[in-house]
């Protein structure tokens, strides 16, 4: 892979390509931004093409340099990620034992944390002194999806690069390019995908679009004023933290698209274009306000669950505090 390869992020990467070609390359990145958007390719590739042989500010995939970054076995690049649920001390220890010598090959030496906001408070106080004390020939790059997860002092000795979601077109183009997805499911998928490529594939390889039409029938269908509906809807959210998460985001994916189209009339702008007809009935039977209330209960409940808290007491907290007739 090299920068040509990725989809989007053209600013990001015009970035790096002149932080090269101007040879001022800062010792630590914060590569930031919503999840499976391609911060880890864009910083597997950055890395690549600081070392290749070619020397044209890209990674040309065929050199010596290339071909061992592309099989895992470049000795002066190293991915770290977290081992269980954190970062741990031990691992920050280790890089700086490393940075203590020069790169194997004499080109850069590029640690890339993938995940980094889950360091541990031991790792973050390790890491702090090896950014206050940079080594030459040493590249740090944070990736996350979380940057206020991290001590201010560890973000203001990075050089921050933030990466945008991705346009719903330049997904659409990946599935159908990448994964031969077909046409009508890509852009159903894309228009679904929050702009990010990770999410669409997991979409697309859970049968998403499955589980989303069964949420939307019991959110919006002919049952909808049924009062046993909230017991129905809080079941079917299962008690696995990530489909949790899922059909959280499908609910307020509902009430977004219903207040957009309230607020628009435009078919285009909604994530469910394919639903279009209940969704223009459920906008109709509430106002913006009530919309936009809902979405914010949603919101609540997605970060109480993402932070670990009792799931049965969140889902029923947010069922009955969402509109009548939601």
């Amino acid at each position: 892979m090299a920068f040509k390869d990725i989809y989007g992020h053209e600013k990001q990467i015009r970035i790096l390509r002149q932080a090269m070609s101007s040879n001022r390359i800062a010792h630590a990145y914060l590569f930031y931004g919503m999840e499976g958007i391609g911060k880890r390719s864009t910083a597997l590739v950055f890395a690549k093409a600081l070392n290749c042989r070619e020397g044209r500010g890209e990674a040309c995939g065929h050199c010596s340099s290339c071909l061992k970054a592309d099989h895992g076995n470049h000795p002066d690049l190293r991915i770290i990620e977290p081992a269980g649920q954190s970062i741990r001390g031990q691992e920050i220890r280790e890089i700086q034992q490393q940075m203590a010598f020069r790169p194997f090959e004499g080109g850069w030496r590029t640690f890339i944390l993938v995940d980094a906001e889950k360091m541990n408070s031991t790792a973050a106080n390790a890491l702090l002194k090896t950014l206050e004390e940079p080594t030459p020939l040493n590249i740090l790059i944070l990736v996350s999806s979380r940057p206020y997860r991290f001590p201010l002092t560890v973000v203001s000795r990075c050089q921050p690069l933030r990466f945008n979601p991705l346009t719903r077109e330049t997904v659409d183009l990946y599935l159908q390019e990448r994964l031969s997805v077909p046409a009508d499911t890509a852009r159903l998928l894309a228009a679904s995908s929050g702009g990010s490529i990770g999410r669409a594939i997991e979409m697309n390889d859970e049968d998403y679009l499955s589980v989303r039409n069964e949420m939307l029938e019991q959110v919006m269908g002919p049952q909808r004023q049924d009062p046993l509906r909230l017991f129905s809807i809080i079941h079917a959210f299962g008690q696995e933290r990530k489909d949790i998460l899922e059909r959280l985001d499908i609910l307020r994916a509902c009430f977004r698209d219903a207040l957009v189209f309230k607020e628009t009339g435009m078919i285009h702008y909604l994530f469910n274009q394919d639903r279009a007809p209940e969704i223009q009935s459920f906008a109709r039977a509430h106002s913006a306000a009530d919309l936009l209330k809902n979405i914010r209960i949603v919101d609540r409940a997605y970060g109480a669950i993402d932070q670990n808290a009792n799931k049965s007491l969140t889902l029923e907290a947010m069922m009955f505090r969402l509109t009548p007739k939601s």
